[in-house]
């Protein structure tokens, strides 16, 4: 059964009542009749360039598609009992204030929607819940995870997405939702399940992604590629992000499940969004389990290439000791053959006053001399193990 925006009051005599609380029934500062404009003024232009999709429920059925949010304005005032789904990208601040007249959003919530870069939260502001969501798609051909972002407005007739990036495809949700016409006459709540449903759907591909480049860094790894570092350094800012996106949600489910009673949700309805914070606990611990994961893969890292650098340095060191060890011995000869040389060179300069020039001996003496010198350096060099 549709659940209508209807609730128990009282009157001021204490008698009980139910109002239905629907467009048209307690008119908005907004809906005050517009002034008229001057006659030389030119017509308002509307900017609708952000204006994705806009459709007007009745009971799960789409009764209207306007084109731009004046006409949406306009036919929900004339149909009573409709539930407005407006979808934007990146709105312009005269869009964003055009809606918070229209359906009193609150100026803290419009301005989180028209800044973005906001943490995924869950904040009611009166009968309007607001929403922030994280959605993410995995990049196949850059192997990089893409995060978008998302505000829900929520209200008891209304439902306005903000959607900042590509992700998550809403058209897709409206299709499924529009083929569902009881699950879609649950009112704006089984909308923000859908949505809920399909930004947490959207995490499994970026999962089986991740698992396919964790199980690729760890090949890189054991087989020393030299930019595995960076690329184990990018994943795990991805995986921080993701956490950011992931990890608020379990609480923002839980929050909702708790409201259960309080704002009559729908059993069907209680179901499907104890579902969706379930698959949002598992992804939450894969992702806790991926950073961790990658933690001890750049850990292991950074021991083997340790251990490559103090391999190359021992390799390094090897050859300069054996580098030493033939200068040494290229010294050692050297220093044998510089003895003779020295003497030959000494009596080869042919001066008649040289001494010993006429003595008998004088050239087996200088022989022996050369020879005893270079045995005696010899053993001197071998004792010092230079040769």
């Amino acid at each position: 059964m549709p659940r209508r925006q209807e609730r128990e009051g009282r009157d001021q005599h204490g008698g009980a009542h139910r109002y239905t609380w629907r467009r048209g029934t307690t008119p908005r500062p907004s809906q005050e009749p517009p002034a008229e404009p001057a006659a030389d003024a030119a017509p308002p232009q509307e900017p609708v360039d952000s204006v994705v999709h806009t459709a007007l429920y009745r009971d799960g059925v789409r009764v209207a598609a306007p084109e731009t949010l004046t006409d949406t304005y306009r036919q929900l005032h004339e149909h009573p009992r409709t539930v407005a789904w407006i979808g934007l990208a990146r709105p312009t601040e005269a869009e964003l204030k055009s809606l918070a007249a229209e359906f009193d959003l609150h100026e803290l919530a419009v301005e989180d929607a028209l800044e973005a870069h906001q943490r995924p939260k869950l904040e009611r502001y009166g009968e309007t819940l607001f929403v922030v969501l994280r959605a993410a798609r995995y990049l196949d051909a850059s192997e990089e995870v893409d995060f978008g972002e998302l505000h829900v407005f929520v209200g008891a007739d209304f439902v306005i997405t903000v959607r900042h990036g590509a992700a998550p495809d809403l058209s897709a949700v409206r299709r499924r939702m529009e083929a569902s016409p009881e699950l879609l006459g649950l009112g704006p709540e089984a909308i923000l399940y859908a949505i809920l449903d399909a930004v947490v759907d959207g995490y499994a591909p970026v999962v089986d992604g991740v698992q396919n480049d964790i199980d690729e860094i760890e090949t890189e790894v054991f087989s020393g590629a030299p930019e595995v570092s960076r690329r184990i350094y990018e994943l795990s800012r991805e995986m921080v992000e993701f956490q950011r996106a992931t990890r608020p949600l379990v609480g923002m489910l839980h929050a909702l499940m708790a409201g259960f009673a309080k704002y009559g949700t729908d059993e069907e309805l209680q179901s499907y969004l104890r579902d969706v914070a379930d698959h949002v606990t598992h992804t939450s611990e894969r992702v806790d389990g991926f950073r961790q994961a990658l933690t001890d893969i750049l850990t292991v890292n950074s021991t083997l290439v340790t251990q490559q650098q103090n391999a190359e340095m021992r390799a390094l060191a090897e050859a300069g000791f054996e580098q030493n060890e033939e200068i040494k011995k290229i010294s050692s000869w050297a220093a044998i053959l510089f003895a003779p040389t020295l003497v030959g060179t000494i009596y080869g300069m042919n001066f008649e006053n040289m001494p010993e020039l006429g003595w008998g001996f004088g050239y087996p003496f200088a022989i022996g001399l050369m020879g005893v010198v270079c045995v005696s350096l010899y053993f001197v060099f071998k004792r010092r193990d230079w040769l």
